[in-house]
Formats: structure tokens, sequence, C-alpha cells
């Protein structure tokens, strides 16, 4: 058997995950969390303003201190102004996460869209969540990778824009966010777990091997 003619070590895998967790966390369940927790005991206009000064303070700061705004923090909190704009216009709760619900099916467009550029949407969103190196992202069959992936992302989010809509009109909004949450974090989990099983494997290819651990 041929054996690889070149090894890319990455950091450890834990260092990718907790580099993931990171930015869901503060992107997607510290607003979630604000939000229920002052919804709960304050009402709707609490969870409300909670949850935007988090995600409005999160930008910010970075930007005070001159650091790197995240692209999935500046798409997150630019869908939870329109968000807060239409629970404070509305008055309601169901309206405020019909939205987010809905722009599943957005996202999934854009990701498609994307593939008509140079550059695809998910090779941008994969700067915040996998630490790549400049050389590995630049060949160009991790290039064709990204855009065959952006597909499989398309189809996610889809499936995730149906199953929420279904949660949000059978259950309460405690029920919802846990359900809505904890659904979206499983297939996504999935998803990313098969894109990186993808991207290992389009590399063997071309006689590139991965490994999770900084070299000796």
């Amino acid at each position: 058997m041929k054996q690889p003619s070149q090894v890319v070590h990455l950091d450890a895998l834990p260092s990718h995950l907790w580099h993931a967790a990171k930015h869901l966390g503060e992107t997607v369940v510290a607003p979630l969390v604000l939000f229920y927790v002052l919804f709960t005991f304050t009402g709707l206009t609490g969870g409300l303003i909670a949850a935007l000064v988090w995600g409005v303070g999160a930008v910010a700061v970075r930007l005070v201190l001159r650091l790197r705004v995240p692209l999935v923090l500046m798409l997150t909190t630019g869908v939870l102004v329109v968000r807060t704009v239409v629970g404070f216009a509305t008055n309601s709760s169901f309206l405020y996460f019909l939205e987010p619900s809905l722009q599943n099916f957005l996202v999934a467009v854009l990701f498609l869209g994307s593939l008509l550029f140079e550059r695809t949407l998910i090779a941008k969103l994969a700067d915040d969540f996998c630490i790549l190196p400049p050389s590995l992202i630049g060949n160009a069959r991790v290039q064709r990778f990204f855009r065959r992936v952006s597909l499989l992302w398309a189809l996610v989010f889809t499936i995730n824009g149906f199953t929420t809509l279904w949660a949000l009109a059978q259950a309460t909004i405690g029920h919802f966010l846990l359900a809505s949450t904890a659904g979206s974090f499983s297939l996504v989990a999935v998803a990313a777990v098969a894109s990186i099983w993808w991207l290992r494997r389009e590399l063997r290819g071309e006689g590139i091997t991965l490994r999770f651990a900084r070299a000796a």
C-alpha cells in the first residue's frame, strides 16, 4: 500500500472541539439561556433585551479590543437584532422564534448560492469552527471539498428548518427551546463528524493525512 507523501498535523481534537464549543456557546446557547431565564421571571420584554444585549455586547467588546469578529457571531447578532425588532413590534414570542426557524431555509439558500463564488460560505465559516493551516485551506482539493460539502450543509439547514417549525407549532416555549436546541445540535454534530470524515477521505486521495496532534 502506498504511504501518504505528506502528514498535516493539527491541534489535538479537544482543542478543535473547545474552539467550536466556545463559538456555539457564545452565539447560540448563551442568548437562548438568557432569553428563557428573563422570559420566565420578567416576561417577553426582559427576555428580548437580555438576548440582544448579550449579542451586541459580544460584538462591541471585540471591536473595542480590536479583535477579529467571527463571521458566525456577526450573522447571529444581525439575525438577533431583526428578531428583537419583530418581538417588540408584535409582542409575540411565537413570531420571535418563527423568524430564525424560517431563516434556516435562507441559510440553506446562501450555502447553495455561495457556490457561484470562488470561496464558499462554508469555507468562511470553517475558520470559526476549525483551526486549519492556510496551506491546507488553499489546497485545490480542499476547495473542491468545500463546494461539495456545501450541499450537505444546505440539506442540514433545510431539515433543521422543517423540524424547528414543527416543534414551534407543537410545544410550549420552554419545551420548544429544549427540543429545538437538542435536535439542532445533534444534527449539526452528526453533519460535522461526517464533514471531517469526508475531508480526511478527500485528502488521502491526494496523499495527505490529517493528524489531530502536534508534530513531535
